[in-house]
C-alpha cells in the first residue's frame, strides 16, 4: 500500500521531532494545518490531488514572500521563506523539464484545436491537472501564448 501525501508528511513531522529539527518541522506543521483547514472548512478528506494544489499555493506564496522581503533588504526573512520552500518541495513530485514541458503544451494545444490567444483558457483547462505542482502556471502560461501567437 501506497502512503499518501499527507500521511508521509506526517511522517516527517514524527521524523523532524526526533532529530529535534525546528525549522522543518514547523514548516510541516504549516503544511498539516492547511490540510487539516481544508478538511475542517470543506468537510472533507484531502487527497493526494488536492494536496499538490495545498502545497503548490504554499510554494508560490512563499516565493513571492521572498522576493518582497529581497527588495525590502530582508535577508533573513528571505532565506526563511526559501527555507520552507525547500521543504515544502520534498513533498512535491520532481518539476518537468523545459522540453517536457513544451511537448505538454503542444500536446494540449492540439487537443483541444486552439488556433489563437482567444483558445488560451481551453488549453490551459486540458494543462493544469497535468502539470499541477510540477510546473509554475505562470511559465505554463506564458509557453502557451506564446505557441498559440507563433
Amino acid at each position: 500500500m501506497s502512503a499518501t501525501l499527507k500521511d508521509s508528511i506526517t511522517e516527517a513531522m514524527k521524523n523532524a521531532m526526533r532529530a529535534k529539527d525546528k525549522e522543518r518541522l514547523g514548516t510541516i506543521r504549516l503544511m498539516l494545518a492547511e490540510f487539516k483547514r481544508i478538511e475542517v472548512d470543506e468537510r472533507i478528506e484531502v487527497d493526494d490531488a488536492r494536496g499538490l494544489v495545498v502545497l503548490d499555493k504554499m510554494v508560490k506564496q512563499r516565493r513571492d514572500s521572498a522576493s518582497q522581503f529581497s527588495n525590502a533588504n530582508r535577508k533573513d526573512l528571505a532565506d526563511k521563506e526559501l527555507a520552507e520552500i525547500a521543504v515544502i518541495q520534498e513533498f512535491m513530485p520532481s518539476p518537468f523539464s523545459e522540453e517536457e514541458l513544451s511537448q505538454l503544451v503542444s500536446d494540449a494545444v492540439a487537443e483541444s484545436g486552439a488556433s489563437s490567444a482567444q483558445d488560451m483558457g481551453k488549453v490551459m483547462a486540458i494543462l493544469k491537472p497535468k502539470v499541477q505542482g510540477r510546473a509554475d502556471m505562470g511559465q505554463v502560461g506564458q509557453l502557451v501564448k506564446k505557441s498559440l501567437s507563433a
